[in-house]
């Protein structure tokens, strides 16, 4: 049985060298840390978490991976604002095993979007299903319809899924152009 591996989930994902990644809800920075390594020196990771605690770790993780493009941000991921963040400043975002904790799961995603550049991409992980007691109880389970429609209707385009293990689904969802002419989405 397949778990959810970080790196191969971030090696499904278009990033490259000088990125700058927002990893929103980062928990210990699995993914911060994947994300790091693929961007290299000169690109920089923004690993957004409400828990103080887990900011320590992350910073820890970083440390003795001698990576120094890993910046812990306290912030609160289901406020507009609350990753504190510049608008449109993103190359891309993760968001990994956040959603199912949150009330307000559509903020998280309009929040994604507030700091994503325009056809700049998202990368979901959340969990399948409850896991036998390791994941979130069934009633917090974000089925891969739900996430789609959070995204969809709040800018996003699907762009594909990725195998993230055997507990675990992956998308990948890309945010909308605005039209210079219209003010609109394209």
């Amino acid at each position: 049985m397949a778990f959810t591996d970080p790196q191969n989930n971030i090696d499904q994902f278009d990033l490259m060298s000088g990125m700058h990644i927002a990893d929103l809800g980062a928990g210990i920075g699995a993914y911060a840390i994947a994300a790091a390594k693929k961007v290299g020196p000169d690109g920089k990771i923004f690993a957004v978490e409400v828990q103080r605690r887990f900011l320590d770790k992350i910073r820890q993780s970083a440390e003795i991976e001698h990576l120094f493009n890993v910046k812990s941000i306290w912030g609160d991921v289901e406020k507009i604002g609350g990753s504190k963040l510049e608008d449109n400043s993103m190359d891309a975002v993760i968001i990994s095993n956040t959603m199912f904790q949150l009330e307000n799961k559509e903020n998280i995603v309009k929040e994604a979007k507030r700091i994503l550049k325009p056809n700049r991409k998202v990368l979901f992980i959340e969990w399948i299903d409850s896991a036998g007691g390791l994941g979130p109880i069934d009633d917090d389970v974000v089925s891969p319809n739900e996430a789609k429609k959070y995204f969809m209707n709040n800018g996003f385009d699907y762009e594909k899924d990725i195998y993230a293990g055997d507990n675990h689904y992956g998308m990948i969802f890309k945010k909308r152009a605005i039209d210079p002419l219209t003010g609109r989405e394209e």
